[in-house]
């Protein structure tokens, strides 16, 4: 196939080959990855500028879209693409095989740089999804930033830099420009650009921005990071978003308003922290889709309300594939059970082929978790409804998940359908997706607000 490159395109491609650090900071759908390795390719084969490419991916994505995306287009075709997947062995064979590009996992990374110590031969390195970079604690980010006095030209790829806040991009660049744009340090970086949200006499849970601190930032980082919206160059079909509230019948209701305060008030009078709140949380959720691990690991199944709900949405879908996000491996479960008596044809995404039979319409349902399916997958081939069984906090994964389908490519309207169990934590996930507020001071915050709730309806009795 022929590459003819947008405007936006063209320039990003320049920029990556004029310029030895950069982030591409691109909304999804744009094409990061064909952008990239037409750089790649001309930096390697007409200005023999580097000779060895490290690509550091998602594991779906280093597995797939890298070496389909090179075999795409007419003008990749010198570029060799070697994936470092599967057992040690394996990866070892590839990473001394010959090749231009390396595409490895980024579960991986540490075993990598441990491989080569001071022997790194990777001239250029392409950090695919920057964002997973984040946490500057992180083995991956500590691993990658040992060797990168080593690493020649660097580029970081995300459409969401900072899915929970402006914190999360100090890490980020950090590994770009090593510290000259928002500090040498994280501690520097919150005492230059925010202001403790949440704490305790001894430990900040959370960081607010000062005011006009997302300008400020935005000024250091504008001369290495590009940043282009879908909106603004594509022609996207329409997408909608629909919420079917579910009502609990009056049994599963009583179980769970139970639940909910025994959970809550477990923890009232003391100041909850951000580990007892991802239990709490958990929990609800888990209890809103209709089952609850036990303390053995056990699902205990609670109510099928939701499971009805999904079967009927199913049913008006009158025969379309549909995308089902699930949240919870008992979800995944329940929803397998439900459509045994069918005879729909339904996948799990697990492996390429699943990905090849869905876009070839041979599937009517397709099971996702969406850390499974977040990044770089292109699945519009395949359908354009989505339906969220089960929802959780991560707004980078909801947003990286819809564009699955949602992207370039994509010839229908696409239908994006959240299950969502009235007065619940079901609701305050939603609410703070729908506000892009998904951000861990927003979870404490409404688990607070419930045990208010839930001391104002005692007192009322």
């Amino acid at each position: 196939m022929q590459f003819k490159p947008h405007d936006y395109q063209r320039y990003c491609i320049q920029r990556l080959i004029s310029e030895p650090v950069l982030g591409l900071f691109l909304d999804m759908g744009l094409g990061k990855t064909v952008i990239t390795l037409t750089a790649v390719n001309d930096l390697r084969y007409n200005r023999f500028q580097i000779s060895k490419v490290l690509v550091i991916a998602p594991k779906k994505v280093a597995e797939d879209t890298w070496s389909r995306e090179a075999g795409k287009w007419d003008h990749l075709k010198l570029l060799r693409i070697v994936p470092v997947l599967g057992s040690q062995a394996k990866r070892v064979r590839a990473i001394n095989s010959p090749g231009d590009v390396f595409v490895l996992s980024r579960d991986n990374v540490q075993w990598l740089v441990d491989y080569y110590r001071n022997g790194w031969p990777f001239d250029m390195v392409v950090i695919d999804e920057l964002s997973s970079f984040k946490n500057h604690r992180a083995k991956r980010f500590k691993k990658l930033n040992m060797v990168r006095s080593h690493i020649s030209r660097i580029v970081g790829l995300t459409g969401t830099p900072a899915p929970n806040g402006l914190i999360d991009l100090w890490a980020q660049i950090y590994l770009l420009d090593q510290g000259k744009r928002l500090g040498r340090t994280i501690t520097r970086y919150r005492e230059d650009y925010f202001t403790p949200a949440s704490r305790n006499r001894d430990t900040i849970f959370a960081y607010e921005p000062l005011p006009d601190a997302d300008r400020a930032i935005q000024e250091q980082i504008q001369d290495i990071c590009i940043s282009l919206s879908a909106k603004d160059y594509l022609d996207l079909p329409e997408r909608i978003d629909n919420i079917r509230y579910v009502k609990l019948d009056a049994k599963a209701r009583k179980a769970y308003d139970e639940m909910e305060k025994e959970l809550l008030l477990e923890v009232d009078g003391e100041e909850i922290d951000a580990a007892s709140a991802a239990v709490l949380s958990n929990k609800l959720l888990q209890i809103c889709n209709g089952a609850v691990y036990s303390s053995d690991k056990q699902a205990v199944e609670i109510h099928d309300n939701k499971i009805e709900a999904f079967r009927e949405l199913i049913e008006a879908s009158q025969g379309k594939p549909v995308l089902v996000f699930y949240n919870f491996q008992h979800d995944k479960e329940r929803i397998m059970k439900c459509l045994a008596k069918s005879r729909l044809r339904v996948g799990e995404l697990k492996s390429r082929d699943m990905i090849g039979r869905w876009n070839r319409k041979e599937l009517d349902i397709l099971l996702a978790h969406p850390a499974s399916a977040a990044y770089g997958l292109n699945l519009q081939a395949g359908g354009s409804t989505i339906v969220w069984f089960g929802l959780n906090w991560s707004l980078e994964l909801y947003q990286q998940a819809n564009a699955r389908l949602h992207r370039q490519g994509q010839e229908e309207n696409v239908v994006i359908h959240h299950l969502v169990v009235e007065d619940s934590r079901d609701q305050d996930v939603m609410e703070a997706l729908a506000d892009k507020g998904a951000t861990q001071d927003k979870l404490l915050q409404s688990l607070k607000a419930r045990i208010r709730k839930i001391r104002e309806k005692e007192q009322g009795k």
